[in-house]
Protein backbone atom coordinates (compact mmCIF):
# COMPACT_ATOMS: atom_id res chain seq x y z
CA UNK A 1 0.00 0.00 0.00
CA UNK A 2 0.75 3.46 -1.09
CA UNK A 3 1.75 5.87 1.98
CA UNK A 4 -0.80 8.31 0.37
CA UNK A 5 -3.28 5.32 0.43
CA UNK A 6 -2.49 4.13 3.59
CA UNK A 7 -3.28 7.82 4.64
CA UNK A 8 -7.01 7.84 2.83
CA UNK A 9 -7.79 4.70 4.07
CA UNK A 10 -7.63 5.94 7.88
CA UNK A 11 -9.52 9.02 7.20
CA UNK A 12 -12.33 7.07 5.69
CA UNK A 13 -11.95 4.48 8.92
CA UNK A 14 -12.83 7.67 10.77
CA UNK A 15 -15.52 8.68 8.84
CA UNK A 16 -14.27 11.67 6.91
CA UNK A 17 -16.43 11.59 3.59
CA UNK A 18 -14.74 14.04 1.19
CA UNK A 19 -12.03 16.24 0.42
CA UNK A 20 -11.76 19.38 -0.16
CA UNK A 21 -8.64 20.87 -1.99
CA UNK A 22 -6.48 22.83 -4.59
CA UNK A 23 -3.70 21.15 -6.41
CA UNK A 24 -0.19 22.81 -6.44
CA UNK A 25 2.87 21.21 -7.83
CA UNK A 26 3.87 19.75 -4.44
CA UNK A 27 1.21 18.43 -3.77
CA UNK A 28 -0.03 16.64 -7.17
CA UNK A 29 1.56 13.26 -6.48
CA UNK A 30 -0.99 13.02 -3.91
CA UNK A 31 -3.77 14.39 -5.85
CA UNK A 32 -3.13 12.01 -8.84
CA UNK A 33 -3.65 8.93 -5.85
CA UNK A 34 -6.53 10.63 -4.62
CA UNK A 35 -8.15 10.35 -8.16
CA UNK A 36 -6.36 7.34 -9.31
CA UNK A 37 -7.54 5.29 -5.72
CA UNK A 38 -11.10 6.82 -5.47
CA UNK A 39 -10.76 6.16 -1.87
CA UNK A 40 -12.96 9.82 -1.16
CA UNK A 41 -14.45 11.26 -3.16
CA UNK A 42 -13.00 15.24 -4.04
CA UNK A 43 -14.14 18.63 -4.68
CA UNK A 44 -12.07 21.43 -6.19
CA UNK A 45 -12.73 24.75 -5.28
CA UNK A 46 -10.93 27.93 -6.41
CA UNK A 47 -9.14 29.83 -3.21
CA UNK A 48 -7.45 28.12 -0.46
CA UNK A 49 -9.72 30.04 1.98
CA UNK A 50 -12.52 28.65 0.69
CA UNK A 51 -11.33 25.09 0.98
CA UNK A 52 -10.67 25.42 4.55
CA UNK A 53 -14.46 26.76 4.90
CA UNK A 54 -15.82 23.92 3.37
CA UNK A 55 -14.43 21.74 5.08
CA UNK A 56 -14.76 23.18 8.53
CA UNK A 57 -18.56 22.91 7.63
CA UNK A 58 -18.25 19.30 6.71
CA UNK A 59 -16.88 18.76 10.08
CA UNK A 60 -19.52 20.97 12.16
CA UNK A 61 -22.56 18.93 10.12
CA UNK A 62 -21.14 15.68 10.57
CA UNK A 63 -19.67 16.17 13.94
CA UNK A 64 -16.56 14.19 12.67
CA UNK A 65 -13.44 14.66 10.48
CA UNK A 66 -13.29 17.15 7.53
CA UNK A 67 -10.12 17.37 5.26
CA UNK A 68 -8.59 20.05 3.36
CA UNK A 69 -5.52 19.39 1.23
CA UNK A 70 -3.43 22.28 -0.56
CA UNK A 71 -0.25 22.38 -1.26
CA UNK A 72 3.16 23.94 0.50
CA UNK A 73 3.20 27.64 0.88
CA UNK A 74 1.20 29.64 -0.74
CA UNK A 75 -1.56 26.50 -0.76
CA UNK A 76 -1.23 26.34 3.02
CA UNK A 77 -0.32 29.42 4.41
CA UNK A 78 -2.94 30.78 2.71
CA UNK A 79 -5.50 29.31 4.31
CA UNK A 80 -4.07 29.73 7.95
CA UNK A 81 -7.13 32.50 8.49
CA UNK A 82 -9.20 29.35 8.19
CA UNK A 83 -7.18 26.86 10.30
CA UNK A 84 -7.17 29.50 12.59
CA UNK A 85 -11.10 30.02 12.93
CA UNK A 86 -11.93 25.88 12.78
CA UNK A 87 -9.24 25.94 15.40
CA UNK A 88 -11.23 29.19 17.98
CA UNK A 89 -14.42 27.40 17.16
CA UNK A 90 -13.27 23.76 18.04
CA UNK A 91 -13.82 21.91 14.43
CA UNK A 92 -11.87 19.01 13.90
CA UNK A 93 -9.81 19.39 10.55
CA UNK A 94 -7.79 17.56 9.02
CA UNK A 95 -5.21 19.82 7.00
CA UNK A 96 -2.90 17.60 4.70
CA UNK A 97 -0.47 19.94 2.54
CA UNK A 98 2.50 18.95 0.34
CA UNK A 99 5.69 19.69 0.51
CA UNK A 100 9.43 19.24 -1.03
CA UNK A 101 10.69 15.75 -1.13
CA UNK A 102 13.92 14.90 1.11
CA UNK A 103 16.22 15.45 -2.02
CA UNK A 104 14.78 18.95 -3.22
CA UNK A 105 15.49 20.06 0.61
CA UNK A 106 19.19 19.05 0.78
CA UNK A 107 20.02 20.92 -2.30
CA UNK A 108 20.66 24.28 -0.46
CA UNK A 109 18.58 26.34 -3.21
CA UNK A 110 15.76 28.59 -1.34
CA UNK A 111 12.37 25.99 -2.86
CA UNK A 112 9.58 28.18 -4.37
CA UNK A 113 7.08 28.66 -2.02
CA UNK A 114 9.15 28.78 0.90
CA UNK A 115 9.31 31.46 3.24
CA UNK A 116 11.77 32.38 6.04
CA UNK A 117 13.25 28.41 6.42
CA UNK A 118 11.09 25.45 4.79
CA UNK A 119 9.98 24.42 8.27
CA UNK A 120 8.18 27.94 8.83
CA UNK A 121 5.33 26.39 7.60
CA UNK A 122 5.39 23.83 10.40
CA UNK A 123 5.28 26.55 13.14
CA UNK A 124 2.95 28.45 11.66
CA UNK A 125 0.33 25.45 12.04
CA UNK A 126 1.97 24.74 15.45
CA UNK A 127 -0.07 27.68 16.62
CA UNK A 128 -3.40 26.99 15.27
CA UNK A 129 -3.78 22.86 15.50
CA UNK A 130 -4.04 20.44 18.18
CA UNK A 131 -1.12 17.97 16.68
CA UNK A 132 1.36 17.92 13.93
CA UNK A 133 3.25 15.02 11.53
CA UNK A 134 5.82 15.08 8.89
CA UNK A 135 5.41 12.16 7.72
CA UNK A 136 9.10 11.76 5.88
CA UNK A 137 9.25 8.31 7.25
CA UNK A 138 7.30 5.84 6.39
CA UNK A 139 7.90 3.24 9.06
CA UNK A 140 6.64 5.96 11.25
CA UNK A 141 3.92 7.03 9.20
CA UNK A 142 1.16 4.63 10.33
CA UNK A 143 1.96 5.38 14.30
CA UNK A 144 2.12 9.42 13.39
CA UNK A 145 -1.22 9.52 11.49
CA UNK A 146 -2.98 7.74 14.20
CA UNK A 147 -2.11 9.97 16.92
CA UNK A 148 -2.54 13.13 15.06
CA UNK A 149 -6.01 11.86 13.99
CA UNK A 150 -6.55 10.43 17.52
CA UNK A 151 -5.94 13.91 19.01
CA UNK A 152 -7.87 15.44 16.30
CA UNK A 153 -11.40 13.44 17.31
CA UNK A 154 -10.60 13.58 21.01
CA UNK A 155 -10.09 17.49 21.06
CA UNK A 156 -11.96 18.06 18.18
CA UNK A 157 -9.54 20.16 16.94
CA UNK A 158 -7.63 20.73 13.63
CA UNK A 159 -4.56 18.83 12.91
CA UNK A 160 -1.72 19.23 10.27
CA UNK A 161 -0.37 16.25 8.27
CA UNK A 162 2.63 17.55 6.09
CA UNK A 163 3.48 15.49 3.22
CA UNK A 164 6.58 15.41 1.09
CA UNK A 165 6.25 14.81 -2.46
CA UNK A 166 8.72 12.23 -2.46
CA UNK A 167 7.12 9.88 0.04
CA UNK A 168 3.46 9.82 -1.71
CA UNK A 169 4.36 6.14 -3.25
CA UNK A 170 6.63 4.84 -0.91
CA UNK A 171 5.33 1.67 0.19
CA UNK A 172 3.71 2.07 3.85
CA UNK A 173 1.83 -0.44 6.46
CA UNK A 174 -2.27 0.37 7.14
CA UNK A 175 -2.78 2.71 9.97
CA UNK A 176 -3.88 1.05 13.37
CA UNK A 177 -6.91 1.45 14.41
CA UNK A 178 -7.32 4.31 17.38
CA UNK A 179 -8.03 2.76 20.92
CA UNK A 180 -11.07 4.55 23.00
CA UNK A 181 -9.75 6.28 25.83
CA UNK A 182 -9.82 4.92 28.87
CA UNK A 183 -12.30 7.33 30.37
CA UNK A 184 -12.01 7.05 34.49
CA UNK A 185 -15.79 5.53 35.39
CA UNK A 186 -15.43 6.40 39.04
CA UNK A 187 -14.87 9.63 38.36
CA UNK A 188 -17.68 10.34 35.95
CA UNK A 189 -19.92 8.73 38.71
CA UNK A 190 -18.57 10.88 40.79
CA UNK A 191 -19.12 13.86 39.03
CA UNK A 192 -22.40 13.45 37.89
CA UNK A 193 -23.41 12.95 41.46
CA UNK A 194 -22.10 16.38 42.78
CA UNK A 195 -23.68 17.74 39.43
CA UNK A 196 -27.02 16.13 40.51
CA UNK A 197 -26.87 16.99 43.95
CA UNK A 198 -26.48 20.43 42.99
CA UNK A 199 -28.83 20.61 40.57
CA UNK A 200 -31.58 19.12 43.64
CA UNK A 201 -30.44 21.74 46.01
CA UNK A 202 -30.85 24.79 43.48
CA UNK A 203 -34.52 26.44 42.19
CA UNK A 204 -33.61 27.45 39.68
CA UNK A 205 -31.67 25.25 37.29
CA UNK A 206 -31.25 24.97 33.60
CA UNK A 207 -28.84 23.66 30.96
CA UNK A 208 -26.88 25.63 28.40
CA UNK A 209 -25.66 23.91 25.34
CA UNK A 210 -22.54 24.75 23.33
CA UNK A 211 -20.81 23.91 19.92
CA UNK A 212 -19.44 20.74 21.53
CA UNK A 213 -22.65 19.50 21.69
CA UNK A 214 -22.53 19.19 17.80
CA UNK A 215 -18.71 18.44 17.65
CA UNK A 216 -19.11 14.97 19.94
CA UNK A 217 -22.69 14.20 18.34
CA UNK A 218 -24.39 14.66 21.42
CA UNK A 219 -28.02 16.46 21.12
CA UNK A 220 -29.09 12.85 21.41
CA UNK A 221 -27.96 12.74 24.77
CA UNK A 222 -28.30 16.52 25.88
CA UNK A 223 -32.36 16.26 24.55
CA UNK A 224 -32.95 13.09 26.67
CA UNK A 225 -31.12 14.76 29.83
CA UNK A 226 -33.29 17.71 30.02
CA UNK A 227 -36.37 15.63 29.57
CA UNK A 228 -34.74 13.64 32.45
CA UNK A 229 -34.35 16.20 34.63
CA UNK A 230 -37.37 17.95 33.11
CA UNK A 231 -34.63 21.42 32.70
CA UNK A 232 -35.40 23.95 30.35
CA UNK A 233 -32.36 24.18 27.93
CA UNK A 234 -30.98 27.22 25.85
CA UNK A 235 -28.31 27.29 23.23
CA UNK A 236 -25.58 29.70 23.16
CA UNK A 237 -25.57 32.34 20.34
CA UNK A 238 -22.01 29.85 18.89
CA UNK A 239 -24.84 26.92 19.40
CA UNK A 240 -27.48 28.44 17.08
CA UNK A 241 -28.83 25.37 15.27
CA UNK A 242 -28.07 22.33 17.86
CA UNK A 243 -30.64 20.38 18.94
CA UNK A 244 -33.08 21.39 16.07
CA UNK A 245 -36.36 18.74 16.09
CA UNK A 246 -34.98 17.46 19.24
CA UNK A 247 -37.42 16.66 21.51
CA UNK A 248 -36.92 18.38 24.48
CA UNK A 249 -37.76 21.50 26.16
CA UNK A 250 -35.94 23.96 24.17
CA UNK A 251 -36.00 27.65 24.45
CA UNK A 252 -34.50 29.21 22.38
CA UNK A 253 -30.98 30.90 22.61
CA UNK A 254 -28.99 33.07 24.94
CA UNK A 255 -28.19 36.43 23.63
CA UNK A 256 -28.17 38.65 26.69
CA UNK A 257 -29.64 42.13 26.25
CA UNK A 258 -29.67 41.49 22.36
CA UNK A 259 -32.34 38.56 22.99
CA UNK A 260 -35.67 37.22 24.40
CA UNK A 261 -35.76 38.69 27.90
CA UNK A 262 -37.77 35.71 29.44
CA UNK A 263 -35.06 33.54 27.77
CA UNK A 264 -32.09 35.60 29.23
CA UNK A 265 -33.83 35.68 32.69
CA UNK A 266 -33.57 31.81 32.94
CA UNK A 267 -29.71 31.58 31.90
CA UNK A 268 -28.95 34.50 33.66
CA UNK A 269 -30.86 34.17 37.38
CA UNK A 270 -30.04 30.37 37.31
CA UNK A 271 -28.70 28.89 40.75
CA UNK A 272 -26.88 25.86 38.75
CA UNK A 273 -26.58 26.55 35.54
CA UNK A 274 -25.11 23.28 33.74
CA UNK A 275 -22.98 24.61 30.81
CA UNK A 276 -22.62 21.67 28.36
CA UNK A 277 -19.80 22.11 25.88
CA UNK A 278 -19.90 25.88 25.93
CA UNK A 279 -16.72 28.50 24.37
CA UNK A 280 -17.09 31.06 27.44
CA UNK A 281 -16.15 34.07 24.63
CA UNK A 282 -17.28 37.88 24.96
CA UNK A 283 -19.85 36.46 21.64
CA UNK A 284 -21.85 34.08 24.23
CA UNK A 285 -21.38 36.18 27.24
CA UNK A 286 -20.59 39.67 25.89
CA UNK A 287 -23.78 41.37 26.04
CA UNK A 288 -25.03 39.70 29.86
CA UNK A 289 -27.15 41.94 31.15
CA UNK A 290 -25.98 40.25 34.69
CA UNK A 291 -22.72 38.52 34.51
CA UNK A 292 -22.90 34.59 35.06
CA UNK A 293 -20.94 34.11 37.88
CA UNK A 294 -19.13 30.65 36.57
CA UNK A 295 -18.51 29.47 40.27
CA UNK A 296 -21.69 28.73 40.37
CA UNK A 297 -22.28 27.15 37.02
CA UNK A 298 -21.48 23.25 36.37
CA UNK A 299 -19.15 23.94 33.22
CA UNK A 300 -18.62 20.63 31.33
CA UNK A 301 -16.04 21.69 27.90
CA UNK A 302 -12.32 20.50 26.80
CA UNK A 303 -12.46 17.25 28.40
CA UNK A 304 -12.69 18.98 32.17
CA UNK A 305 -15.82 19.87 34.13
CA UNK A 306 -15.57 23.01 36.41
CA UNK A 307 -17.43 22.60 39.61
CA UNK A 308 -16.73 25.64 42.09
CA UNK A 309 -13.31 25.52 42.91
CA UNK A 310 -12.34 22.35 42.02
CA UNK A 311 -12.38 20.71 38.48
CA UNK A 312 -12.71 16.89 37.23
CA UNK A 313 -9.85 16.31 34.69
CA UNK A 314 -9.51 14.62 31.24
CA UNK A 315 -13.41 13.73 31.76
CA UNK A 316 -15.11 13.69 28.01
CA UNK A 317 -18.56 15.48 27.45
CA UNK A 318 -20.05 12.07 26.36
CA UNK A 319 -19.14 10.36 29.40
CA UNK A 320 -20.44 12.56 31.37
CA UNK A 321 -23.57 12.46 30.10
CA UNK A 322 -24.02 9.03 30.58
CA UNK A 323 -23.34 9.57 33.90
CA UNK A 324 -26.13 11.62 34.24
CA UNK A 325 -28.07 9.79 32.08
CA UNK A 326 -27.82 6.98 34.18
CA UNK A 327 -28.30 8.38 37.93
CA UNK A 328 -30.63 11.93 37.25
CA UNK A 329 -34.41 12.25 38.57
CA UNK A 330 -36.80 14.93 37.54
CA UNK A 331 -36.25 18.49 39.26
CA UNK A 332 -39.66 19.95 40.86
CA UNK A 333 -38.61 23.69 39.05
CA UNK A 334 -40.53 26.90 40.98
CA UNK A 335 -40.85 28.88 37.62
CA UNK A 336 -42.34 28.23 34.21
CA UNK A 337 -40.13 26.01 31.79
CA UNK A 338 -42.56 26.31 28.67
CA UNK A 339 -40.39 29.13 27.20
CA UNK A 340 -42.06 29.06 23.09
CA UNK A 341 -39.73 30.44 21.09
CA UNK A 342 -41.67 33.00 18.17
CA UNK A 343 -40.75 33.79 15.24
CA UNK A 344 -42.16 36.02 12.74
CA UNK A 345 -44.08 34.86 9.53
CA UNK A 346 -46.71 35.97 7.14
CA UNK A 347 -44.45 38.53 5.33
CA UNK A 348 -46.93 41.47 3.62
CA UNK A 349 -45.92 41.41 0.37
CA UNK A 350 -46.33 44.90 -0.39
CA UNK A 351 -44.20 47.87 -2.21
CA UNK A 352 -42.38 48.39 1.58
CA UNK A 353 -38.39 48.20 1.37
CA UNK A 354 -36.60 45.51 2.99
CA UNK A 355 -35.49 45.29 5.84
CA UNK A 356 -33.29 42.44 7.77
CA UNK A 357 -36.10 41.40 9.71
CA UNK A 358 -38.71 41.25 6.93
CA UNK A 359 -36.11 38.45 5.33
CA UNK A 360 -36.07 36.21 8.14
CA UNK A 361 -39.95 36.43 8.23
CA UNK A 362 -40.24 35.44 4.62
CA UNK A 363 -37.91 32.75 5.55
CA UNK A 364 -39.87 31.60 7.97
CA UNK A 365 -42.50 31.03 5.33
CA UNK A 366 -40.33 29.64 2.76
CA UNK A 367 -40.04 26.89 5.82
CA UNK A 368 -43.60 26.53 6.46
CA UNK A 369 -44.27 25.73 2.99
CA UNK A 370 -41.79 22.97 1.87
CA UNK A 371 -39.77 22.71 5.49
CA UNK A 372 -36.39 23.37 6.90
CA UNK A 373 -33.21 23.57 5.20
CA UNK A 374 -29.83 23.21 6.77
CA UNK A 375 -28.16 26.69 6.50
CA UNK A 376 -24.63 28.20 6.74
CA UNK A 377 -24.80 32.37 7.91
CA UNK A 378 -21.35 34.75 6.66
CA UNK A 379 -20.79 37.18 9.86
CA UNK A 380 -22.20 40.72 10.41
CA UNK A 381 -26.26 40.93 10.01
CA UNK A 382 -26.81 38.41 8.03
CA UNK A 383 -26.23 36.27 11.20
CA UNK A 384 -27.89 38.03 13.46
CA UNK A 385 -31.07 38.28 11.17
CA UNK A 386 -31.03 34.45 10.93
CA UNK A 387 -31.34 34.48 14.92
CA UNK A 388 -34.83 35.89 13.99
CA UNK A 389 -35.40 32.38 12.07
CA UNK A 390 -36.85 28.87 12.88
CA UNK A 391 -34.07 26.68 14.75
CA UNK A 392 -32.55 24.63 12.26
CA UNK A 393 -28.98 23.27 11.54
CA UNK A 394 -26.74 26.21 11.28
CA UNK A 395 -23.01 26.95 10.33
CA UNK A 396 -21.67 29.63 10.92
CA UNK A 397 -18.33 31.58 12.37
CA UNK A 398 -19.79 32.77 15.17
CA UNK A 399 -16.56 33.62 17.57
CA UNK A 400 -13.57 33.98 15.68
CA UNK A 401 -16.11 36.04 13.45
CA UNK A 402 -14.30 36.14 9.71
CA UNK A 403 -15.51 36.90 6.99
CA UNK A 404 -16.01 34.50 4.00
CA UNK A 405 -16.99 31.80 5.52
CA UNK A 406 -21.05 31.35 4.34
CA UNK A 407 -20.57 30.54 0.69
CA UNK A 408 -17.81 27.42 0.89
CA UNK A 409 -19.43 26.61 4.37
CA UNK A 410 -22.96 25.91 2.21
CA UNK A 411 -20.95 24.07 -0.54
CA UNK A 412 -19.59 21.77 2.75
CA UNK A 413 -22.95 21.60 3.88
CA UNK A 414 -24.75 20.27 0.75
CA UNK A 415 -21.88 17.50 0.09
CA UNK A 416 -22.21 16.35 3.60
CA UNK A 417 -26.37 16.14 4.26
CA UNK A 418 -27.50 15.77 0.46
CA UNK A 419 -29.68 18.19 1.25
CA UNK A 420 -30.16 22.15 -0.57
CA UNK A 421 -28.87 24.72 1.66
CA UNK A 422 -29.63 28.11 2.63
CA UNK A 423 -26.95 30.75 2.50
CA UNK A 424 -27.10 33.83 4.29
CA UNK A 425 -24.19 36.49 3.19
CA UNK A 426 -23.10 40.17 3.21
CA UNK A 427 -22.14 41.97 0.10
CA UNK A 428 -18.46 42.89 1.96
CA UNK A 429 -18.07 38.78 2.70
CA UNK A 430 -19.44 37.64 -1.19
CA UNK A 431 -17.06 39.62 -2.71
CA UNK A 432 -14.22 37.48 -0.59
CA UNK A 433 -15.63 34.03 -1.58
CA UNK A 434 -18.90 34.66 -3.51
CA UNK A 435 -17.19 33.07 -6.63
CA UNK A 436 -17.03 30.09 -5.21
CA UNK A 437 -20.06 29.42 -6.76
CA UNK A 438 -18.80 29.09 -9.67
CA UNK A 439 -17.73 25.48 -8.66
CA UNK A 440 -21.52 24.44 -8.33
CA UNK A 441 -22.14 23.86 -11.49
CA UNK A 442 -19.42 21.12 -11.78
CA UNK A 443 -20.79 18.95 -8.64
CA UNK A 444 -24.59 19.48 -8.96
CA UNK A 445 -24.88 21.89 -6.07
CA UNK A 446 -27.53 24.15 -6.57
CA UNK A 447 -27.77 26.71 -2.64
CA UNK A 448 -30.25 29.43 -2.49
CA UNK A 449 -27.64 32.05 -1.76
CA UNK A 450 -29.53 35.26 -0.21
CA UNK A 451 -26.94 38.42 -0.35
CA UNK A 452 -28.04 41.11 2.03
CA UNK A 453 -26.70 44.26 0.04
CA UNK A 454 -26.58 47.69 1.72
CA UNK A 455 -22.99 48.34 -0.13
CA UNK A 456 -21.67 48.48 3.16
CA UNK A 457 -19.67 46.76 6.19
CA UNK A 458 -22.47 47.65 8.05
CA UNK A 459 -21.25 45.52 10.85
CA UNK A 460 -18.40 47.76 10.96
CA UNK A 461 -20.28 51.47 10.28
CA UNK A 462 -22.77 50.63 13.37
CA UNK A 463 -19.63 51.91 15.17
CA UNK A 464 -18.82 53.70 12.82
CA UNK A 465 -21.36 55.80 11.29
CA UNK A 466 -19.39 58.46 10.11
CA UNK A 467 -16.43 56.61 8.56
CA UNK A 468 -16.51 56.42 4.19
CA UNK A 469 -13.88 53.35 4.83
CA UNK A 470 -17.01 51.05 5.41
CA UNK A 471 -18.87 51.90 2.51
CA UNK A 472 -18.52 49.28 -0.62
CA UNK A 473 -19.95 50.68 -4.50
CA UNK A 474 -22.16 48.46 -6.02
CA UNK A 475 -21.07 45.18 -7.86
CA UNK A 476 -24.70 44.39 -9.25
CA UNK A 477 -23.69 40.72 -8.32
CA UNK A 478 -26.72 38.85 -9.87
CA UNK A 479 -26.30 40.19 -12.89
CA UNK A 480 -23.04 38.06 -12.58
CA UNK A 481 -24.98 34.30 -11.54
CA UNK A 482 -25.36 33.40 -15.58
CA UNK A 483 -21.61 33.54 -16.25
CA UNK A 484 -21.56 31.58 -13.34
CA UNK A 485 -23.60 28.81 -13.81
CA UNK A 486 -26.54 29.62 -11.47
CA UNK A 487 -29.39 32.06 -12.08
CA UNK A 488 -29.54 35.88 -10.32
CA UNK A 489 -32.39 38.38 -9.46
CA UNK A 490 -32.35 41.71 -7.53
CA UNK A 491 -35.05 42.20 -5.86
CA UNK A 492 -36.27 45.91 -3.89
CA UNK A 493 -39.40 45.27 -2.64
CA UNK A 494 -41.20 42.71 0.27
CA UNK A 495 -43.05 41.85 -2.15
CA UNK A 496 -40.63 41.19 -5.15
CA UNK A 497 -38.72 39.21 -2.32
CA UNK A 498 -41.54 36.94 -1.06
CA UNK A 499 -41.53 35.94 -5.04
CA UNK A 500 -37.92 35.36 -5.62
CA UNK A 501 -37.99 32.86 -2.33
CA UNK A 502 -40.88 31.04 -4.20
CA UNK A 503 -39.41 30.87 -7.46
CA UNK A 504 -36.03 30.36 -5.97
CA UNK A 505 -37.33 26.95 -4.17
CA UNK A 506 -39.45 25.71 -6.96
CA UNK A 507 -36.23 25.79 -9.09
CA UNK A 508 -33.36 23.05 -8.77
CA UNK A 509 -30.03 21.81 -10.57
CA UNK A 510 -28.47 25.39 -10.84
CA UNK A 511 -27.33 27.57 -7.56
CA UNK A 512 -30.66 30.75 -6.98
CA UNK A 513 -28.87 34.05 -6.12
CA UNK A 514 -31.25 36.74 -4.97
CA UNK A 515 -29.61 40.10 -4.13
CA UNK A 516 -31.47 41.78 -1.14
CA UNK A 517 -31.02 45.72 -1.77
CA UNK A 518 -31.00 47.22 1.74
CA UNK A 519 -31.17 50.82 2.61
CA UNK A 520 -27.90 51.52 4.09
CA UNK A 521 -28.16 51.84 8.15
CA UNK A 522 -31.27 49.57 7.78
CA UNK A 523 -30.41 46.55 10.94
CA UNK A 524 -32.07 43.88 12.30
CA UNK A 525 -33.76 44.09 15.80
CA UNK A 526 -31.28 41.68 16.97
CA UNK A 527 -28.03 43.40 15.60
CA UNK A 528 -29.32 47.15 17.09
CA UNK A 529 -29.89 45.51 20.52
CA UNK A 530 -26.54 43.72 20.35
CA UNK A 531 -24.38 46.91 19.39
CA UNK A 532 -26.29 48.97 22.06
CA UNK A 533 -25.93 46.19 24.34
CA UNK A 534 -21.87 46.50 23.78
CA UNK A 535 -21.96 50.32 23.79
CA UNK A 536 -23.46 50.15 27.55
CA UNK A 537 -21.43 47.25 28.56
CA UNK A 538 -18.27 48.46 27.13
CA UNK A 539 -18.07 52.01 26.24
CA UNK A 540 -14.71 52.46 26.41
CA UNK A 541 -14.76 49.92 23.65
CA UNK A 542 -16.53 52.08 20.76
Amino acid sequence: MKLAESLLHALKDRGAGELFGIPGDFALPLFKVIADSGILPYYTLSHEPAVGFAADAAARVRSGLGVAVVTYGAGALNMVNAVASAFSEKSPLVVISGAPGAAESRRGLLLHHQAKNLDSQLQIYTEITCDQAILNDASKAPAHIERVLRNCEQQSRPVYIELPRDMVNVHCEPVPSSQNAIVDEEAASACADEILARIEASKRPAILAGVEVRRYGLENKVAALSRRLGLPVATTFMGRGLLANRDCPLIGTYLGVAGDPAISTVVENSDALLMLGVIVCDTNFGVSSRKIDLRHALNAADRQVYISHHIYQDLPLSSLLDALLENGKPHSLSYPRAIQPSYARGLEADEQPISPDDIACAVNDLFDRQGLMPMASDVGDCLFTAMGMDNTELVASGYYATMGFGVPAGMGLQVVTGRRPLVLVGDGAFQMTGWELGNCSRYGWDPIVLLFNNRSWEMLSVFQPEADYTRLDDWHFSDMAKSLGGEGIRVHTRRELSAALKAAAEKRGRFQLIEIMLPRGKRSQTLSRFVEGVRQLMPKAL
